[in-house]
């Protein structure tokens, strides 16, 4: 058995860092678009997708993949959102099992509403903060992290294929 390859203390002082600004980031987020839409921050996600995709209509499996997240989760998340008429499932005329999920007139005027807050808190949070050269070191570094991460093939075990 190999010895663990352990974080040196500045990869551990980058490391706890990073987790502790996500952390709070994404609450101020989610607390933002609760008070301001009585939205989770991952609801807001969706909506943004769908008033993006051609008609405002995704295939449901397209969404999870879109969004990361598994599609029981999005099941739970678009029925949350069908109740409140900001989206509407339909059904897939070329595949009995697939469903689409559109976003409704209702639903893309509440996310209207609710994007210049959204865009704000995003701003006073993350980009206010940074220099030019600072975000596109951020932006450089994301994309690696992602692309490390998300593995191709038909193969590849992540949550929202499950």
């Amino acid at each position: 058995m190999t010895e663990p390859r352990w974080l040196s203390d500045e990869e551990q002082r980058v490391w706890r860092a990073y987790l502790h600004a996500t952390t709070l980031l994404e609450d101020h987020l989610d607390r933002q678009l609760q008070r301001d839409a009585g939205m989770p921050h991952v609801y807001y996600g969706l909506l943004v997708q769908l008033s993006q995709a051609p008609r405002r209509r995704m295939r449901m499996t397209e969404l999870a993949r879109d969004v990361k997240i598994t599609r029981s989760r999005l099941s739970h998340a678009v029925a949350r959102l069908e109740k409140n008429g900001w989206v509407a499932r339909e059904e897939c005329p070329s595949d009995k099992r697939g469903q689409f999920a559109r976003l409704t007139d209702e639903g893309y005027e509440v996310l209207r509403r609710t994007a210049p807050g959204h865009v704000g808190a995003v701003r006073q949070a993350l980009f206010d903060r940074l220099t030019d050269e600072q975000v596109e070191q951020l932006g450089a570094i994301m994309r690696t992290v992602a692309e490390g991460l998300q593995p191709a093939g038909p193969d590849a075990d992540l949550p929202w294929l499950r």
